[in-house]
């Protein structure tokens, strides 16, 4: 445990950053997930809305500084390119 109070107001501050963090990381990941699971049951359109979804729920992580611009990038490619072929084949 810290003795310094400097360090005490650190160790609550961390602890409000971690838990609004971990919230944002949440909802993205959840948003992703059910994108995936859309995209394995081959429902076309419950995975194009639930893109949106994700996408902005990634867009929120970047703005917050949660996750990296370019790992967002990645990840809205991903899936994008997973719904589109998921679109076009039907």
């Amino acid at each position: 445990m810290p003795i310094k109070k400097a360090a005490k107001k650190y160790m609550r501050v961390t602890e409000r950053k971690t838990e609004k963090n971990r919230k944002i990381k949440g909802a993205f990941k959840s948003a992703v997930k059910y994108t995936k699971e859309a995209v394995a049951k081959a429902d076309g359109e419950k995975a194009t809305e639930y893109l949106k979804k994700s996408i902005k729920a990634i867009d929120k992580a970047v703005e917050k500084n949660v996750m990296h611009k370019n790992t967002a990038a990645r990840k809205k490619s991903r899936l994008n390119k997973a719904v589109k072929a998921l679109v076009l084949k039907k």
